[in-house]
């Protein structure tokens, strides 16, 4: 402790963190559990709970599809959150509209099922990205739109300015308008904690593009202003910043850009009138038009709620303590040796904290340099009280560059067409030894001590232990 309040003297400027936890989030210190995956899912206040139970006590709530009471007092709740949101992004209501997904994955959706994609336009993509953005090249394929990828070029999984500017080409010509296609990108990688420059949002929009920002992972601990960075679309989800609700997120769109959209279909809540006989339909003019059947009104509210509890500890507090506690973990991480010197962790990005989230992705290694297999770490960890997450995290380019996965092989094993085949069979086809990496990941309530159990965890359970032999259960010696 004293080492790391040493490098990090300002740690003790985020102590209310540590007197919320003990007290808005005791749930974890008395269930003697160490949270680490708050890439995964946020954790809930208990003040959060109170206020979605005297809310939903104090009142009558309904379908807000209606003009009667309870469906009034519904909208209204509704319009506050749908204004918190814009508020809280610093997006104006003039320029920005927030619409209610069931989360990222669902915004990212609508952009791509009802963006104009031609075979003139492009869909470009950064090869580190969570396949709900890869998913769109389903979209533009449909439509003959070609698809391009920007590498993975650094050995700390980052991608240059030069490759990006490369993928997107010249800038327009004098009088050209026609939008050449939409760019996606991850403010933060989900699978190596990397934050891709926001300033590519301008680069890209400069040579032509609509550009759609995965935030899901970077809202959490960094502040986003949309007053500034104006990208024309913005998937969030809200659980991932404060654990409460699950299953709302959120399409930040700026208002020219969704004008150009068109949705394949309609459904209820979306049109101002439909014919069945006459074969017609009307959908709304403003946000609504992509917000299918009822909104979860009972829940959307909570919102407000989260969004004023995450306002008043401050954005920068949050990122201060997850930026201290993910260096410290980085460079005890890198540190951990077997007895003879080799290294007992090989870790996948950026190796300090700059540019850098609270996530972390890295394997074990054995004594002799072989990667532990994470299902063995996942069944260890979890009965030592710890949640960390392992695989690749819906994150394919990250893990195949990271892995040394090359593209020759993969699209062999794309063109293998037999059946049955497994996930145990697809990493064997790659050459795996295990099937990812180790995600750990820090957040709103992390502490010093949730890293040090972790570390420790770590030496007693792998410090100078041989392969597994029979099943999942490397032998230890230490």
């Amino acid at each position: 402790m004293d080492e790391f309040l040493a490098a990090y003297p300002d740690y003790a400027t985020t102590v209310r963190l540590d007197e919320l936890r003990a007290t808005e989030y005791a749930y974890l210190d008395a269930g003697g559990h160490v949270y680490l995956d708050y890439t995964g899912a946020g954790l809930t206040a208990d003040a959060q709970l109170r206020a979605h139970v005297e809310r939903l006590r104090s009142g009558c709530f309904g379908n807000p599809h209606s003009e009667n009471p309870a469906s009034v007092a519904s909208t209204v709740l509704i319009e506050q959150a749908r204004e918190a949101v814009l508020r809280y992004f610093h997006a104006s209501p003039d320029e920005y509209v927030a619409i209610f997904t069931p989360n990222a994955t669902g915004a990212c959706r609508l952009v791509g099922e009802a963006y104009p994609f031609r075979p003139w336009s492009r869909l470009v993509l950064t090869t580190d990205n969570h396949n709900s953005v890869h998913g769109l090249r389903e979209f533009a394929s449909g439509h003959h739109a070609p698809v391009r990828y920007i590498r993975l070029s650094t050995a700390d999984l980052r991608s240059s300015a030069e490759d990006v500017s490369a993928a997107l080409g010249r800038r327009p010509g004098p009088g050209q308008t026609r939008r050449r296609g939409l760019f996606a990108y991850p403010a933060q990688s989900n699978f190596s904690g990397v934050q891709h420059p926001l300033a590519w949002v301008d680069l890209a929009q400069a040579a032509g593009y609509d550009v759609l920002l995965d935030a899901a992972a970077f809202v959490p601990s960094n502040r986003l202003d949309l007053g500034t960075v104006k990208p024309e679309f913005v998937a969030v989800s809200f659980y991932k910043m404060f654990g409460y609700p699950t299953g709302i997120g959120c399409l930040l769109a700026r208002r020219h850009a969704l004008a150009r959209l068109r949705r394949p279909w309609f459904s209820g809540g979306t049109v101002i009138s439909a014919s069945a006989q006459g074969g017609w339909h009307r959908l709304t003019e403003d946000e609504s038009a992509f917000e299918d059947g009822t909104l979860n009104f009972l829940a959307i509210p909570d919102l407000t709620t989260g969004l004023a509890w995450i306002s008043d500890i401050g954005i920068d507090l949050i990122h201060r303590r997850v930026s201290y506690l993910t260096g410290w973990l980085l460079s005890r991480l890198a540190g951990l040796k077997h007895g003879d010197g080799a290294p007992m962790v090989r870790l996948y990005g950026p190796p300090n904290g700059a540019a850098r989230g609270g996530t972390v992705a890295f394997n074990f290694l054995d004594a002799r340099g072989a990667v532990v297999d994470e299902r063995v770490v996942a069944r260890d960890a979890s009965a030592a009280g710890i949640s960390v997450r392992t695989g690749c995290f819906c994150n394919p380019g990250a893990g195949e560059w990271a892995f040394g996965l090359t593209q020759r092989r993969l699209r062999e094993i794309g063109r293998d067409r037999s059946g049955g085949r497994t996930m145990d069979d697809f990493l064997a086809l790659a050459g795996m030894p295990s099937g990812g990496a180790i995600r750990a990941s820090l957040g709103l309530v992390s502490t010093i001590g949730d890293v040090e159990r972790f570390l420790d965890f770590a030496e007693r359970a792998y410090c100078d232990t041989e392969p597994a032999r029979d099943g999942l259960a490397p032998r230890q010696h230490c």
